[in-house]
């Protein structure tokens, strides 16, 4: 008996996988070589991204990171668009060690403003906020502070140029 009240259950599985080719056809890799419904090439259109100089030592970092994440090939491409980024930083210290009033952690929160123009001027194609945290670990040596809280701004640096990348690159995969 126990065999026989699975059968209810076979004709929504039939109509699932009978569902599932047609489904298939739905889904387009964002980073595909050529997009069969525009014939344009995503890979190539990120790297036509000049990245504008971010001011900082975190934006130092971030645009080193979008720079290789947009045009990791190095090869030298005319501009089309233009990426401006501004960044802000804050500093937070969740833990403090009573027994000597000192913080033994801290977390950085950077968020970024990006936007993505075309190179000859008109309206906006993205832009948006990025915002990422890094913790590290603070001790009684003031230099390890200092490498510490540097290694957290280059980490949310990656992460931020990552997120962007991804934005751009959906934004430039979904304009007509």
């Amino acid at each position: 008996m126990r065999g026989l009240s699975a059968l209810p259950g076979l004709p929504r599985a039939a109509l699932l996988l009978a569902v599932l080719p047609a489904l298939g056809g739905c889904f387009h890799p964002l980073y595909a070589s050529v997009d069969a419904a525009t014939g344009r090439n995503v890979g190539s259109e990120l790297q036509a991204i000049a990245v504008d100089p971010i001011p900082d030592r975190i934006g130092h970092y971030l645009g080193n990171e979008l720079i290789f994440a947009l045009n990791g090939s190095g090869d030298e491409v005319a501009p089309r668009y233009r990426l401006t980024v501004t960044t802000h930083e804050a500093v937070q210290t969740a833990l403090i060690d009573t027994l000597q009033a000192r913080a033994t952690a801290g977390t950085l929160i950077v968020y970024a403003n990006y936007l993505l123009v075309p190179a000859g001027g008109g309206p906006p194609i993205t832009s948006g906020l990025v915002t990422e945290t890094a913790t590290y670990d603070r001790s009684a040596q003031r230099f390890a502070n200092v490498r510490a809280a540097r290694d957290a701004e280059i980490r949310a640096a990656q992460a931020i140029a990552d997120q962007i990348k991804t934005r751009i690159a959906a934004a430039l995969a979904t304009r007509s």
